[in-house]
């Protein structure tokens, strides 16, 4: 750098013996100006131009110091080659009115007002003027369209959009009249619905800024014409209501009959009813017709609804049912159905074993007197009757009584009633009649005949109830009558271990028998309740049991030979959801010679420690619920079931594998046994024991003969 500048100074020393001409030096973007000190020329750039004037003068960027700097605020700043010029921002305007200006001259940026523009915002659009630019909002009923208040039209894309409240709907009870459009400010009238009629209340709706009718408070009322008026002595039907075209029809009430006049009224459309001119005048009867022998008990009043009772006179009895005359609506009295007749007393009433001493007339205070006949003597403190105004003779407790001496002796009953030559037994407590007859009368001989009854203890209809072998009801019938009696034998099952399982059944028995047996079809380990009810002795017996547990059915395996170690055996299993089985146990018997195996052993879990006197092991325990209708099992696979190793056979080694089921319910444990499988060729004698803990299943023998089938031989114990 140092080179290159002593370099440029020598380049301008001018040789010797000549003067420097300055000015020819200087750069085309220079002037050649005096110096100050007057002691020659000197080049400087011209303005817009930045260097030393002679060898370079470059354009000056005026604009890079800032707009708002050089060319005012609210500008823009645009360079050229050796100048500027200024712009104004949009929205503002320059105050000299120039497009563009270079402000030397005080030209600066004012804001534009571009509300003064008409239809800026648009329809129904507000402007306001903002510093360098504007924003709308809409007027009184109108609203933003695609957009929110305040908006810009160019930017934003919004605009205002006329209120429009649609078809306006009426009010309750009214109807639309008119209306004059659907947007802000128009009005909309409405009247009163047919049958009512205005009360209170604006009828004009006007469209809102908001978008909705209001301003409609019009109430109307359904038009009523109220009650009907009331008449004198009249009824009404209505027709339901009390709106314009409903009627009212007058009726003459009970007593009054319809003499002249309309009996209609309407309510009109104004709300009033036409006024009816019905005129009922009341019913009389006159005076009550005569009945023979009677007199009349009469207020002398002949109006619907008036009275007149007959009575008989004296020494006449009133024969019918009716002695009451009513005055009817039809202005005549009911007729009466009262009849009277001469009292008589017919004959006078028989008295056993006496005697009467009488006139033969029965007209009312005729006497007849009685007297006992021999042997017998007289009870009672009259022995005369008289014929009475009812026609009947008075009732006498005269008694001719002959003497029989003391009250007879029941066994097991007791006197309830005694007069005079009769007496009623009864049975006391515990014991009930059994045939013939209650009643002991002393006889005109003066002895007792003596009442038939017999009374026998009362025991239940039903007694001694128990149950035999699990199924049979046996009970004595205590029948005191030959005729059959009807048993309902109600019997309900429940198992505690299987909650949904429930058993409901009926029997139906009819039997004159004393000693009855019925055998129900128990299911096994079910704990049931017994009723029988004997129906028409009304008595009902109950009695609780509790079924056992059975022997499970044998499995149903297909028996085959293997010569493999590794067998795969298979089990059908029944489908019976009453299945008694728990579960499965599958035994390995090594073959040594001659075996005894018990059914009922409980095996050994763990064939690993066998013993030298049994050899036999459970090599798996599977649980019903594991099995299906029917399962594939390997005997040997090496992997556990229910807790038991199902161990590897040893080749070359004879076995006998045998398949046992077990039932299980609480304490009860039985079992079943078949053999299953043979695996190896060696011939032995099997001989298996099926005992359960319960009771003795029987003795299985099984023969292996060489070159013979396999023999299963059954025999129960």
């Amino acid at each position: 750098m140092i080179v290159v500048f002593l370099l440029f100074v020598f380049a301008g020393v001018p040789t010797a013996g000549k003067t420097l001409d300055v000015c020819a030096t200087c750069h085309t973007n220079a002037r050649c100006d005096d110096k100050a000190d007057g002691s020659g020329k000197v080049c400087n750039c011209k303005y817009g131009f930045v260097g030393n004037g002679r060898t370079y003068c470059q354009d000056k960027d005026e604009c890079q110091i800032g707009a708002s700097r050089i060319c005012g605020q609210h500008t823009t700043c645009h360079n050229t080659y050796g100048s500027y010029f200024c712009k104004c921002l949009s929205g503002y305007s320059p105050s000299n009115n120039m497009d563009v200006f270079i402000p030397n001259d005080g030209t600066h940026c004012q804001d534009i007002d571009e509300c003064g523009i008409s239809g800026q915002c648009g329809e129904g659009g507000q402007c306001r003027n903002t510093e360098g630019s504007f924003e709308c909002s809409c007027q009184l009923g109108y609203r933003v369209h695609n957009g929110t208040e305040p908006f810009h039209p160019d930017t934003d894309k919004a605009s205002c959009k006329v209120v429009d409240c649609g078809q306006p709907a009426s009010v309750e009870d009214t109807v639309l009249l008119s209306f004059t459009g659907t947007t802000y400010g128009n009005e909309a009238t409405f009247v009163c619905d047919e049958g009512f009629i205005w009360v209170s209340g604006d009828n004009i709706s006007v469209c809102g800024a908001n978008g909705l009718w209001r301003g409609s408070t019009m109430v109307c009322e359904e038009i009523s014409c109220g009650d009907p008026p009331l008449l004198p002595h009249t009824g009404q039907v209505c027709s339901g209501s009390s709106t314009p075209g409903s009627t009212v029809t007058y009726y003459c009430k009970i007593g009054f009959y319809h003499s002249e006049g309309n009996n209609v009224s309407l309510c009109t459309a104004d709300g009033l009813w036409t006024k009816p001119n019905i005129s009922c005048k009341e019913v009389r009867c006159g005076a009550p017709p005569p009945i023979p022998h009677s007199v009349m008990l009469w207020d002398n009043i002949s109006t619907v609804g008036s009275q007149v009772v007959y009575q008989c006179k004296s020494g006449y009895r009133s024969v019918g049912e009716g002695n009451v005359s009513v005055c009817s609506a039809s202005g005549e009295w009911d007729e009466a159905s009262l009849l009277c007749q001469e009292i008589n007393c017919q004959e006078p009433v028989f008295k056993p074993h006496s005697k009467t001493l009488w006139d033969g007339t029965s007209h009312i205070g005729s006497v007849v007197y009685y007297q006992c006949d021999e042997g017998y003597h007289t009870r009672g403190l009259r022995n005369s009757s008289v014929c009475g105004e009812n026609g009947q003779w008075e009732d006498i407790d005269l008694w001719c009584e002959a003497k029989c001496g003391t009250v007879p002796f029941l066994a097991n009953s007791e006197v309830v009633w005694h007069k005079r030559s009769v007496v009623i037994h009864r049975c006391v407590e515990g014991y009930h009649s059994w045939r013939g007859s209650n009643v002991s009368v002393c006889g005109v001989s003066g002895v007792w005949q003596e009442a038939t009854l017999r009374c026998i203890e009362i025991k239940p209809p039903i007694n001694h109830l128990n149950i035999l072998n699990e199924k049979c009801l046996h009970w004595k019938a205590e029948k005191y009558e030959e005729d059959p009696e009807d048993y309902k034998v109600t019997y309900i099952g429940s198992r505690d271990y299987q909650s949904s399982f429930h058993d409901k059944r009926k029997r139906l028995l009819s039997s004159k028998a004393d000693q009855l047996e019925l055998c129900l079809n128990l299911l096994p380990v079910t704990n049931y309740s017994i009723s029988i009810t004997a129906v028409s002795a009304r008595f009902t017996a109950t009695i609780t049991t509790n079924t056992s547990l059975p022997v499970p059915p044998a499995p149903v395996v297909y028996y085959r030979e293997f010569e493999t170690p590794v067998p795969t055996l298979r089990l059908r299993r029944s489908a019976n959801t009453l299945d008694p089985i728990s579960l499965y146990q599958v035994f390995v018997l090594p073959i040594e010679e001659i075996m005894l195996f018990d059914c009922s052993s409980p095996g050994r879990p763990d064939p690993s420690r066998k013993s030298k006197s049994s050899s036999e092991y459970i090599t798996a325990q599977i649980r019903l619920t594991q099995v299906g209708t029917e399962m594939n099992f390997t005997v040997g696979d090496g992997l556990y079931y229910g807790g038991f190793y199902n161990a590897p056979l040893e080749n070359g080694r004879n076995y006998y594998i045998i398949l046992r089921a077990v039932s299980h319910w609480k304490t009860a444990l039985k079992s079943s046994c078949v053999l299953w499988a043979k695996i190896g060729g060696t011939s032995y004698v099997l001989k298996v024991s099926s005992l359960s803990a319960a009771a003795s299943v029987g003795l299985v023998a099984l023969a292996i003969l060489v070159g013979y089938s396999c023999i299963w031989f059954f025999r129960r114990t």
